[in-house]
């Protein structure tokens, strides 16, 4: 009874509509590059990049602000004369106001080009982010391509198990015939329902790995509808057994489009800059001030607009900083960025040697399967002939059950061997092309 209520629960999940909409690669990767949540995340990261740079090189520029302050002051016991904040007091009020005005702007002339390799730094950082932006892309890229193929594989691998399933139910009614004319034993006519039940739960199987596998491809989507499909174009034998390019051609085409290897050269230059801006530290800053103030106060007679033009000043100086000692900072920030520098070699290096290894592997599973496919196109063809004869001998009476289950048997492992080997071989020829050309066939 368990077994019937999963076969239903599986059968169920599968079922869509006939109007679901139908997805090609293409279409899916359009999307997952617009939609997904990762993707999105390092679009953010870039544009928080951006942001940085633009305040970096703002900072080239002059400071200018403006300041005013307005104050009321209390005095109970006050006496005639010079006010302590330089005033004349013409009259005596126990309660005054000042207010002051004024602008200034600075800037700074020589800093040992700090802030020019700051605007380097945050260039090469804003670089950075629209290189992990395009790394994360092609990431979701090459997913979407293997669950594609694994949904293509998984959906011809149910219409085997249709097949298989239709022909366990055409020899289940030739036993039945068989039983009733005295041919079979009712113990063999079992045998022939227990195959058509073992069909039905590999067909449900089948087909709840397909809806896996588009479950899967759903959340790369960030699809939350039950209105998807895919388009299942032709995958002809050709195409599994097309020219598979060399690990080295593979490798130099990937050297000059993998964003992984820009990622690391990178950091390099960020090192090398982080090393330009410590040695700076060392170096004096010399920058320029100048402002403009005036101020009024209720203890003048004279009038506000007088007060201005009286106390209106005019200042204008520079400033020179040297530094003496700094406690070690800026041979620690050296060494920290040359640090940085090597561990930033070591990372492309193994990236290097991860890409090498990783298309070496492409390539030797497509060799691979190539060979399996021959192999299993050779073997689904006897395995055919062999049941198709033992079929034909069971119909007349000539063969037993054990004969047509083991005939059938192999013919569905050679089936499921060549479909296999099939789309694993286009899968793998077309992740050696997107390596080397950063495109995946359509």
């Amino acid at each position: 009874m368990k077994e019937k209520i999963t076969l239903v629960i599986a059968a169920a999940m599968v079922c869509t509509t006939a109007s679901a909409r139908q997805w090609t690669l293409a279409e899916c990767i359009s999307y997952a590059l617009e939609n997904n949540i990762q993707i999105q995340k390092t679009g953010i990261t870039r544009r928080s990049a951006v942001e940085d740079l633009k305040q970096a090189q703002a900072s080239l520029l002059p400071s200018l602000s403006a300041q005013t302050s307005q104050q009321v002051n209390y005095t109970p016991w006050i006496e005639s004369g010079i006010s302590g904040e330089g005033y004349s007091r013409s009259s005596i009020d126990k309660v005054y106001y000042n207010g002051s005005y004024g602008v200034n702007a600075s800037y700074t002339i020589f800093d040992g080009s700090k802030r020019q390799n700051q605007v380097k730094l945050s260039r090469l950082a804003e670089q950075a982010a629209a290189i992990d932006s395009a790394t994360q892309a092609l990431s979701v890229e090459e997913q979407i391509a293997r669950l594609y193929v694994q949904i293509l594989y998984s959906a011809e691998a149910v219409t085997v198990s249709k097949e298989t399933l239709a022909n366990s139910q055409a020899n289940e009614e030739r036993g039945r015939s068989f039983v009733e004319n005295g041919k079979m034993s009712k113990a063999d006519m079992a045998q022939l329902t227990a195959q058509v039940a073992q069909d039905q739960y590999s067909l449900v199987s089948a087909e709840s790995q397909v809806a896996d596998y588009k479950r899967q491809l759903k959340q790369l989507l960030q699809i939350t509808s039950d209105d998807f499909d895919v388009v299942t174009p032709q995958a002809s034998d050709a195409m599994a057994l097309s020219a598979i390019p060399s690990v080295s051609s593979v490798y130099e085409g990937a050297l000059a489009v993998r964003p992984e290897l820009k990622s690391y050269q990178n950091a390099i230059d960020q090192s090398k800059i982080s090393m330009a801006m410590a040695k700076a530290t060392s170096l004096p800053t010399l920058s320029a001030n100048g402002g403009v103030t005036t101020s009024t106060t209720s203890m003048n007679s004279k009038g506000w607009g007088q007060q201005l033009k009286n106390n209106f000043n005019i200042g204008a100086g520079v400033t020179l900083s040297i530094p003496i000692f700094d406690q070690r900072q800026k041979k620690t920030a050296y060494n920290k960025a040359v640090l940085q520098q090597q561990n930033a070699m070591l990372d492309l290096k193994n990236e290097q040697t991860t890409l090498y290894s990783t298309i070496e592997s492409y390539w030797l599973q497509a060799t691979n399967n190539q060979n399996q496919f021959r192999a299993a196109t050779v073997s689904t063809k006897s395995a055919q002939e062999s049941y198709d004869l033992v079929s034909e001998k069971f119909k007349e009476g000539l063969s037993n059950i054990v004969e047509v289950r083991t005939a059938k048997d192999k013919l569905l492992q050679s089936r499921q061997n060549e479909l296999q080997a099939k789309y694993l071989a286009i899968l793998n020829i077309d992740m050696l092309n997107f390596y080397r050309d950063g495109k995946l066939r359509e």
